[in-house]
């Protein structure tokens, strides 16, 4: 089954599971205060916004790979889809995006109700208090002892993804080199798909070859994968991306393709001042940066693959790894 239908079938079951979660969240906080419960009804929606779940997804699968779907792990997925939107506020507000899958961002939906104060403080505190909302979930799954590694990771892992948007802000105004992105990196998409994955392999009961097979994919996977995203902000149009390209360019931010462009192109600085999006791409391609993140990215996709099928997961659940792998993959292709 390719990784797609997989995320359609268990997203749906995740996103019941949500509501569910909270439906009893929101009903306590308007018992004590109206503003408080509408905070939490702007959390419900937000994380409830139409996405592809992989976060979850990749929990669940990694279960299924050694034990079968039950309530317990849907709703240790409902605590890690919530845990990945706690990330996604602080990140919008970061960024002064205004829109987050079709819909406003927290921080702008609360300034709208008095200034822009009021939108980036309360951003703060409902990123903060979807954190706490995470774990109140997973803890009320019911594994009881087996939920003391996974708050390890969950909490290892959010501390290397606040330490990587640390970096990441820091690089507008620095010129970092590739050793410095690879540090910022590791502590991003792949800290993320290493809590994620390894949540579900410890929880199902994975052994212990496996575990270290599994975070080493996870780890190769985010390398793959924040390398593909980035080419995606500059390369993809906007009918691809659903908004107009160069954002994060705009912003000043520097992926591997920027850093590698920098240190060939002395003429990169004043194109990105002009932001001429087509010769910034041009040069990109000129000096062989295009290619080289696509040869990077496709290396990492192929070691993640070869731990992958060292592990004794089910058929299934590395069918859904290798799938989005190659997903990653073809997607170099698109980029030209």
């Amino acid at each position: 089954m390719h990784f797609e239908n997989t995320l359609d079938k268990y997203g749906s079951i995740i996103e019941q599971e949500l509501k569910n979660f909270f439906r009893s969240v929101v009903e306590e906080a308007y018992t004590y205060h109206p503003f408080i419960g509408d905070l939490y009804k702007v959390l419900e929606e937000f994380v409830l916004r139409k996405g592809k779940r992989l976060a979850s997804c990749s929990t669940l699968m990694a279960y299924k790979g050694y034990n079968e779907i039950d309530e317990k792990i849907i709703r240790v997925c409902c605590g890690i889809e919530i845990y990945r939107h706690c990330i996604l506020i602080h990140d919008d507000l970061v960024d002064l995006d205004e829109m987050r899958r079709g819909g406003r961002t927290v921080h702008k939906i609360f300034e709208d109700k008095h200034d822009e104060r009021f939108g980036f403080g309360c951003a703060i505190f409902a990123g903060n208090i979807a954190y706490s909302l995470a774990l109140q979930a997973i803890a009320s799954s019911g594994f009881g002892d087996k939920l003391s590694e996974v708050y390890r990771l969950l909490f290892s892992g959010y501390k290397d993804v606040n330490e990587s948007q640390i970096l990441d802000l820091l690089f507008e105004y620095t010129n970092p080199n590739v050793d410095e992105w690879k540090v910022m990196a590791s502590k991003r998409a792949a800290s993320l798909f290493e809590t994620t994955i390894l949540t579900g392999a410890m929880l199902g009961n994975a052994p212990k070859n496996d575990i270290t097979f599994l975070k080493n994919a996870a780890n190769y996977i985010g390398y793959a994968f924040d390398i593909q995203d980035d080419l995606i902000d500059i390369f993809a149009s906007e009918e691809q991306y659903g908004r107009k390209p160069g954002g994060d360019l705009l912003r000043g931010k520097k992926p591997l393709h920027i850093i590698l462009t920098s240190e060939r192109e002395t003429s990169l600085p004043e194109k990105m001042k002009s932001f001429e999006i087509d010769e910034i791409r041009e040069l990109i391609k000129r000096c062989g940066a295009l290619e080289e993140v696509k040869k990077v990215s496709k290396a990492y996709a192929n070691s993640a693959r070869e731990e992958i099928m060292k592990t004794s997961m089910s058929k299934e659940a590395k069918n859904f790894f290798t799938s989005f792998i190659d997903y990653i993959v073809e997607s170099l292709d698109w980029y030209k």
